[in-house]
């Protein structure tokens, strides 16, 4: 995201939504695909697929949850992002909430204001109980 040309900054998704500067949308929106927002949505944003993308611009707004699998937010966003594969923050992103994210790339200047959870995929094990050598069983 951060030093790379503007096509690879996320993948070409063939079904991809826009949401237009000037537009205002009450209510919880639901998207397969990607969702490109310019504008404010005031709600919260739900992917229904696993390799779905949320793109925030600097000029758009979301003021509720966001949980997707992958978002790149470069505008202002009043409430959680839960973001279950990746989360980008460009340069101009401001979050006012807590961010849950898997992997997280975030650029000089953009702002969080809440706190930052790591989730990974792994399985904490767990370890063995240990074994006296020797010992004797205690009868219930």
């Amino acid at each position: 995201m951060l030093n790379r040309k503007r096509n690879e900054r996320a993948p070409a998704h063939p079904d991809t939504s826009l949401i237009a500067r000037g537009t205002l949308i009450q209510g919880d929106v639901r998207f397969s695909g990607a969702l490109h927002l310019d504008g404010q949505i005031v709600g919260s944003v739900l992917a229904e697929e696993e390799g779905a993308v949320f793109t925030l611009s600097e000029s758009g707004h979301v003021q509720g949850e966001i949980r997707v699998p992958h978002a790149i937010i470069n505008g202002q966003v009043r409430g959680d992002i839960h973001a279950t594969d990746r989360l980008e923050l460009a340069a101009e992103a401001r979050v006012v909430g807590d961010v849950h994210y898997r992997t997280l790339e975030m650029a000089a200047g953009a702002q969080v204001n809440g706190r930052m959870s790591h989730h990974s995929l792994e399985v904490p094990r767990e370890l063995p109980a240990p074994t006296l050598a020797g010992a004797e069983a205690v009868p219930a």
